[in-house]
């Protein structure tokens, strides 16, 4: 810690934080404070740089308290980096593609996507600024695919905007010249040529198979991004004729809809109720189609009457039965969530197919609703719905449940059936830090209990384009095993515009030609690959040697199961290693009466009026009072955490500018022990919080920061400022320069959390940002022993308390006290009886030793004035 001289006229008369964002945010960007340095890195080496793979932000909306909580969490670490003297590298994307973007695109301008239409160049949106809110597609107009990503683009242009001006008031150290959007041209590159080379390697594969697919968002969705909700539901008990006329055999069903879809009844092979029937055949009520018994262990005896019907599809289960009982495929429900038209083949009796007839079109509500009725009807509806709650698989971002339905998609190889692949990712979620650590629990859970490979594909609009065509046979229809790819010279490409190698644009859509894919890939399928779009890879060799694998990969728990899982995967099948070396987990921000804050529970708390009113380092404060990985409660209407950040921010101001009025002479020295305690004490503050930061505990750090800051303005500032006042005192030169580097430390060690408040009183008597200044190091050996301070402070306690209890003024002087403590204690007194006796306006002070704690008594205050 070395001394540093103030530069006059530079302290306000009433130093506040109103004002400081904006002051210093045009600084830091006019001065370059945060900007990568890359020749620097380059000079120091890989080890000497600092990496983050920040979490791009979905720019479909506005910001929430959960990200100032995240990113400032984030923030915290990279400054304590950047002043420990790393090169940092801090960018920052935006994840400007998928669903959420085309939604509030649908809501913000009432339009929908219709790719039969042509491109209109001057086509304008009906209005603009809707709520964000659901929005009939009825009402919506229909625009081109072109048209309606232009609108995408613009909208999400806006956003970013919005979001980055929050991210500067809140004060992120990102260095904005490096940032990406996960629809650009050069992203659009990145994730077209890591597809490709999946697909070389065989890690990519199509298939038709049964899709988790949501009928409002009318896509595929993976099973990381399902959700379980609390449902009602009703179990109805149905009745299956057997063929041989021996009688019914009841099922209970909550899908009875799906009774047209029927393939199988299935039953425990242990179960000796059914194990008569099993190889046997029973007809469907209503539909009339012949459907065998049969045993397979995932039946539960013990649920309903212990025997089940197998749809196509219900639910996860039925799939996994219609796989491995070799059962076919009757689909019912079309990609809006309505009955198809046509009925299966199966269906062939009048009756059946006048049954079908009343469900056709309708949706799974009313669908329902009606085969009630007609087993009511025939007598086949045994006893009442019995109603009942269950769970069940929504789209997180999604209003009605999921529904199965059988499509092709694109996938990538995740582990889910490749033992090899799975222990792999499991070891290099081993070989991460985790911060805390049981949040690697989660991430080996969750990769153990894969049931499918990733779907990667979405029927969707905005996003990156699958790059593959398909060659067409003799009659014009996609021929899947001759999958058309682009050179990678070529990327980025979108194969509804673009034409593949040996083809001409004449031959799109006619036989013997190809025809592009038109599905997109996932908005994860591209954030999986944060570290190599922030990182420069096969774009920038140098950039990517110097930050790759990354330091940190900072997120939310929630999406431990998406982005992190996925972005851990793309790097194992790329490049072998884990992307990061660490990854650290915060956790969730919770309303007063500990719910989990989200826009669907319309209990989000936008954090732009918290800003403003309360001040940026006051919100951080309340941020860094929370360790990774632990919920934090907030109360917009009485965040008392963040008015404590405030006061301190305030007080750090204040003690900064009274410590600066005390003047430090030439060639001044710490001879006082009273000074070489605080300093001494200061330094192990130093190790503990180094420690804490070192380890990612920026609340621990915070902690012990704060506690010595009140001792050292309620206690030590009190105790020496008539000394340090007094340039005719023996010591004054030892306390002014004990003040100067406390505070200068003091600074330093609160610059991480309170950005702007410690950089305004930085500036007072430095010349450079705090935030570039090197992290304070505690000396070897020991300047002074800290247990005079305890002493001392103890001391000032007490005789506060004994004025405090003879109901007189603090200023009130005092003709003669007592100290009563033991030997040692009595000694470290003594070494500061004249800054005691000084700041208690005592006259005669005597300090006796006897008593095992430290007592005032025989306190005698000194005649008032009338």
């Amino acid at each position: 810690m070395t001394d540093a001289r103030p530069a006059e006229g530079q302290i306000p008369d009433k130093p506040a934080l109103e004002g400081l964002e904006e002051k210093w945010d045009a600084a830091w960007s006019g001065q370059g404070t945060y900007l990568f340095d890359r020749a620097r890195a380059v000079e120091v080496g890989r080890e000497g740089v600092y990496s983050v793979d920040t979490p791009p932000p979905t720019a479909s909306g506005s910001l929430h308290i959960g990200h100032v909580f995240s990113f400032t969490h984030t923030d915290l670490k990279v400054r304590y980096e950047r002043m420990r003297g790393k090169t940092v590298f801090y960018p920052m994307g935006w994840d400007d593609n998928g669903l959420p973007t085309e939604r509030r695109v649908q809501n913000y301008y009432g339009v929908r996507c219709d790719p039969s239409l042509p491109y209109d160049a001057d086509f304008t949106p009906p209005f603009e600024g809707g709520d964000n809110k659901s929005s009939r597609a009825a009402d919506q107009v229909p625009v081109s695919r072109r048209n309606f990503i232009e609108l995408c683009e613009k909208l999400t242009v806006e956003d970013e905007k919005h979001f980055e001006s929050l991210f500067r008031q809140l004060g992120l150290s990102v260095d904005w010249t490096q940032t990406y959007r996960t629809i650009s041209d050069d992203t659009i590159r990145t994730s077209q040529r890591a597809f490709l080379r999946n697909l070389e390697r065989g890690e990519a594969y199509q298939d038709l198979a049964p899709t988790m697919w949501d009928i409002d968002f009318r896509t595929a969705i993976a099973q990381a991004e399902l959700e379980e909700r609390d449902q009602p539901a009703a179990y109805h008990r149905v009745a299956f004729h057997r063929t041989d006329g021996a009688g019914d055999v009841h099922i209970e069903t909550t899908r009875p809809e799906l009774l047209p879809a029927c393939v199988a009844l299935v039953a425990h092979p242990d179960d000796d109720r059914y194990q008569p029937l099993f190889g046997t055949t029973v007809r469907t009520p209503l539909f009339e189609v012949e459907v065998p018994i049969l045993a397979h262990p995932l039946a539960q005896p013990d649920k309903g009457s212990g025997i089940a019907m197998i749809c196509t599809f219900g639910d996860v289960t039925d799939i996994i039965w219609w796989r491995e009982l070799d059962l076919p495929n009757r689909t019912v429900l079309g990609l809006d969530g309505r009955v198809i038209p046509e009925a299966p083949e199966a269906i062939a009796s009048d009756a059946g197919k006048a049954a079908y007839a009343e469900l056709a079109g309708k949706t799974v509500f009313s669908a329902k609703k009606r085969v009630v009725e007609l087993l009511q009807d025939s007598g086949e509806l045994i006893g009442d719905p019995k109603p009942f709650t269950h769970v069940v698989k929504f789209y997180e971002k999604g209003d009605r449940p999921m529904e199965i339905v059988s499509t092709r998609q694109w996938y990538i190889r995740n582990g889910a059936r490749d033992e090899a692949l799975r222990d792999k990712l499991i070891s290099l979620g081993k070989e991460m830090s985790w911060h805390p650590d049981f949040m690697r629990v989660r991430f080996e859970n969750w990769t153990n209990g894969l049931t499918g490979d990733w779907l990667i594909s979405r029927q969707r609009f905005f996003g990156v384009p699958i790059p593959v065509w398909y060659a067409l046979d003799e009659n014009g229809e996609r021929d899947y095993d001759r999958v058309l790819t682009p050179d990678h010279a070529s990327l980025p490409i979108d194969p509804s515009t673009d034409v593949p190698p040996g083809y001409t644009a004449d031959q799109r859509g006619v036989p013997g030609g190809f025809d592009g894919e038109n599905d997109i890939f996932d908005t994860w399928a591209t954030s999986s690959l944060t570290p190599q779009l922030a990182g420069g890879w096969e774009r920038d060799p140098e950039l990517w040697s110097l930050v790759a694998p990354f330091d940190l990969r900072p997120q939310g728990q929630d999406i431990i199961r998406t982005w992190l899982f996925s972005t851990l995967l793309r790097s194992a099948l790329e490049d072998d290693r884990a992307p990061w070396t660490d990854a650290a987990i915060s956790g969730f921000i919770v309303d007063p009466d500990r719910k989990k804050m989200s826009k669907s529970k319309g209990n989000v708390v936008t954090p732009a009026d918290i800003l403003s009113q309360h001040g940026s380092d006051a919100v951080r404060y309340w941020a860094a009072s929370s360790r990774l990985g632990t919920d934090a409660a907030f109360d917009p209407q009485n965040p008392t955490q963040v008015k404590i950040g405030r006061r301190l921010a305030i007080k750090v101001l204040n003690a900064a500018k009274f410590v600066l009025s005390f003047p430090v002479p030439e060639g001044a020295e710490v001879t006082h022990a009273l000074d070489a305690s605080m300093l001494a004490t200061l330094h192990g503050v130093v190790r503990d919080a180094t420690k804490a930061l070192d380890n990612y505990d920026h609340a621990r750090a915070l902690e012990v920061t704060e506690s010595f800051f009140w001792t050292f303005c309620d206690d030590y500032l009190e105790l020496v400022k008539e000394r340090a006042y007094n340039q005719t005192d023996a010591g004054q030169a030892s306390a002014a320069l004990a003040l100067r580097l406390a505070m200068s430390a003091l600074l330093r060690l609160l610059a991480p959390v309170l950005a702007f408040a410690t950089e305004e009183a930085w500036s007072w008597f430095n010349d450079g940002s705090v935030h570039t200044a090197g992290w304070p190091v505690a000396p070897d050996e020991e300047w002074g022993d800290p247990a005079v301070l305890v002493a001392v402070s103890e001391a000032l306690i007490g005789i506060r308390r004994a004025k405090t209890e003879a109901k007189a003024s603090q200023k009130t002087p005092v003709a003669s006290l007592t100290v009563r403590a033991d030997d040692r204690t009595i000694a470290n007194l003594r070494l500061a009886e004249g800054d005691l006796r000084a700041v208690g306006r005592i006259e005669k002070l005597e300090l006796l030793d006897g008593s095992n704690e430290l007592v005032i008594d025989s306190v005698e205050l000194a005649p008032q004035e009338a």
